[in-house]
């Protein structure tokens, strides 16, 4: 026979569970309505006006499944979510390059919209960090053209999460979207129905899915 004070602690746990996974939905459709409603300002290309920051894109090396950091000077702007769209835009860019360490066509032009919301407690109320889920809003071309398999799609995504923690370090979580719609799978492969935690993808030596 099961002890009550198990059944209860399950109960409990149960119960933060349920309320933290409605938290963490609500946030998502709440992203979604934004999209919907054009509510993203943030311009396809960083302002030229934009001061010039140094930035840490963390880089996808497929010869031994790393993420590996590089430090580039970036027009940045002020906005958060410009910001956010800027350095993906620029990490999207180095994969689309000739002699990239790993190849993925589209570019800057893959990143449609990228969305910072507040994470909720199970109360309600915003976290004391003011830690926030990024919602990143993929092209339907960039996935159709990104190359399959498990461990090049896991790179791209995690080379996306460690990048937006290490220059927003309020992003914690983080989800995507293609063409503003929940979608299975990159290409076929990497998982895009989680949440995943953008500190967990800042590896080096060996990015894991």
């Amino acid at each position: 026979m099961i002890p009550r004070y198990q059944t209860i602690l399950f109960g409990v746990l149960l119960a933060a569970s349920v309320v933290m996974g409605v938290s963490l939905w609500n946030q998502l459709r709440r992203a979604h309505e934004r999209l919907l409603e054009g509510g993203d300002s943030a311009p396809t290309q960083a302002p030229e006006v934009a001061a010039a920051e140094q930035a840490t894109l963390m880089v996808a090396n497929e010869a031994d499944n790393s993420l590996e950091p590089r430090v580039l000077s970036l027009p940045l702007p002020e906005n958060p979510e410009a910001r956010a769209r800027a350095v993906l835009g620029k990490l999207l860019d180095l994969y689309a390059a000739p002699d990239a360490a790993h190849p993925v066509p589209g570019g800057a032009s893959a990143i449609a919209q990228v969305f910072l919301v507040p994470i909720a407690e199970a109360n309600g109320k915003t976290t004391p960090s003011g830690a926030e889920l990024a919602v990143v809003n993929l092209t339907g071309a960039f996935a159709a053209g990104h190359p399959s398999g498990l461990e090049t799609e896991t790179l791209t995504i995690l080379s996306i999460c460690a990048t937006l923690n290490a220059n927003l370090p309020r992003v914690t979580k983080v989800r995507y979207l293609v063409d503003g719609e929940p979608r299975a799978t990159l290409a076929g492969h990497a998982d895009l129905t989680r949440t995943y935690i953008a500190a967990e993808a800042q590896v080096t030596g060996g990015a894991q899915p």
